[in-house]
């Protein structure tokens, strides 16, 4: 390197930080990972089923650390009580929306709104991964997590069995299922991508109903507002920690 004066000049490694006005030199990582700034973290393994003796009390819900799929139509309310009850619980605990990582995808969106094809699967099924992901690695970290997804019941591609791989067999799912005017209509409330047509929404609330039947807890919340939604869910998260679902 050529100084303001002088001929040019070669720079040992490291010595740059020592330059005025040069930018810092970050430390090689220890190998030891025990210096401050070089945090190890257990790594995320996959969440166990929970083990509740027979004729065991309800669980502190509130306390315990789940993993929770909340599935529903479009409007009905999913991520607004997903967010909702994540941010009361008195545990560190995360939402994770499937809908918000798929539009990670700026350039090259696959918007199912055009047509399900092989593209709009493929980034389904890689939203889903990376959401598996995220809630193992929060779970093993000591946060709960709540994920929401509109699971279909009659679609594989888009089924249950794909969150239970991802995430374990300590997954609790619920599903929120309120009337169809009520999706219609908040539907309608909705903007960009996540606007569906009346009829992909009618069709969508029709294939939902196929969880009726299936010894998953079921939420209408129709009349209910989020706090009450929230409280209920509460209940059906307890209630899948006492007796889990056969899924």
């Amino acid at each position: 390197m050529r100084g303001p004066t002088g001929p040019a000049r070669t720079f040992q490694v490291g010595e740059l930080m020592h330059q005025p006005g040069a930018m810092p030199v970050p430390p090689t990582a220890p190998a030891d990972g025990l210096t401050t700034g070089h945090v190890q973290l257990p790594p995320g393994g996959m969440v166990p089923a929970p083990a509740a003796p027979p004729g065991a009390a309800v669980p502190d819900t509130a306390h315990a650390g789940v993993a929770v799929l909340l599935i529903g139509p479009a409007g009905a309310g999913k991520t607004t009580v997903a967010r909702h009850w994540a941010g009361l619980r008195p545990v560190p605990t995360a939402h994770i929306s499937l809908d918000d990582v798929r539009e990670w995808v700026r350039a090259g969106f696959a918007d199912p709104r055009a047509g399900w094809d092989d593209r709009s699967e493929a980034q389904y099924r890689l939203a889903r991964r990376t959401c598996g992901f995220a809630a193992r690695n929060f779970m093993a970290n000591g946060i709960s997590c709540i994920l929401d997804d509109a699971v279909f019941p009659d679609r594989p591609a888009v089924g249950l069995g794909g969150w239970k791989r991802h995430v374990g067999p300590g997954l609790i799912p619920v599903v929120l299922l309120p009337g169809l005017d009520v999706v219609l209509e908040r539907n309608a409330a909705r903007t960009g991508t996540r606007r569906l047509s009346d009829e992909e929404v009618a069709t969508i609330h029709g294939r939902m109903a196929g969880w009726y039947g299936s010894g998953l807890p079921i939420i209408d919340n129709s009349r209910h507002d989020v706090p009450t939604t929230a409280r209920m869910l509460d209940e059906a998260v307890a209630r899948s920690l006492t007796s889990p679902p056969q899924w």
